[in-house]
């Protein structure tokens, strides 16, 4: 163990290969020393990343949900079958519209956050002050913030489903003459546990690409305040760009291999 976390500490370069390098020498090292991953700036980071997110990501979620009952309604309607509404908006939820809407949500609000601060701190030149101070700036900005998406993402992906199953049971309830029982019932047991682990694969595999490129994208800003500016976007812009090409790879691997 500590030879392969002196190996992955050792690498050098500014890339993105070699930031996810010293993530991981960070992490493996919080094994066996907690007080390397500073529990309360983690703790800091989740609310401001995550928590603070929560109202926007409710609103988008029923909004899906909504969208998702009405939309589904119209066809099914004209083959008798609203039936299957809820199974569609469980389904839909769950598996796919879930994990990627409330990503790119987090994406805006969150990750351009990370690399607008970090690019800040690195015009201002705090982030020289850390290395002159022998203080990893990794270690200190970059772990906690780690941390706290990939615990947060994947929790206002599951809290979001239970927002966009209310969305489709209000339209479902209020405009299609279904009983609350029926729509509870089949939206529950239509989906079955892997489309729940699906969802949550796909979100922590985001928030690792999220906060990963935002990270990244900060760190190597170079220009002044334009510089800034030019870091935020590109975060916002790959992010989104590999969230897609990552959801497509995965749904991909579970539809044609599990």
């Amino acid at each position: 163990m500590k030879f392969i976390i002196n190996a992955l500490r050792r690498v050098e370069g500014d890339g993105y290969v070699t930031l996810n390098a010293r993530i991981y020498s960070f992490l493996l090292w919080g094994l066996t020393n907690p007080r390397v991953l500073s529990p309360s700036s983690t703790l800091r980071q989740m609310i401001r990343i995550g928590v603070e997110a929560l109202p926007m990501a409710s609103l988008v979620a029923l909004s899906v949900g909504f969208i998702l009952a009405m939309q589904s309604s119209t066809e099914l309607g004209k083959l008798g079958a609203n039936a299957f509404i809820p199974d569609l908006v469980s389904l839909s939820l769950l598996r796919e519209l879930g994990p990627l809407l409330i990503a790119i949500i987090v994406v805006g609000r969150s990750g351009s956050a990370v690399a607008a601060e970090l690019g800040t701190m690195k015009v201002n030149e705090e982030i020289e002050a850390l290395k002159v101070m022998a203080i990893s700036p990794t270690r200190v900005l970059v772990v906690p913030r780690y941390l706290a998406l990939m615990i947060m993402l994947p929790i206002l992906t599951v809290f979001g489903n239970c927002i966009g199953l209310a969305g489709g049971w209000a339209v479902c309830v209020g405009t299609l003459d279904m009983t609350s029982s029926f729509y509870i019932t089949h939206a529950v047991q239509r989906p079955e546990l892997w489309d729940l682990y699906s969802g949550l694969i796909k979100s922590a595999v985001f928030a690792h690409l999220i906060i990963t490129i935002a990270c990244y994208q900060g760190l190597s800003v170079t220009g002044g305040a334009e510089g800034v500016g030019r870091a935020t976007t590109a975060s916002v812009v790959y992010s989104i760009l590999w969230i897609i090409i990552a959801d497509a790879l995965l749904t991909g691997l579970f539809f044609f291999v599990l």
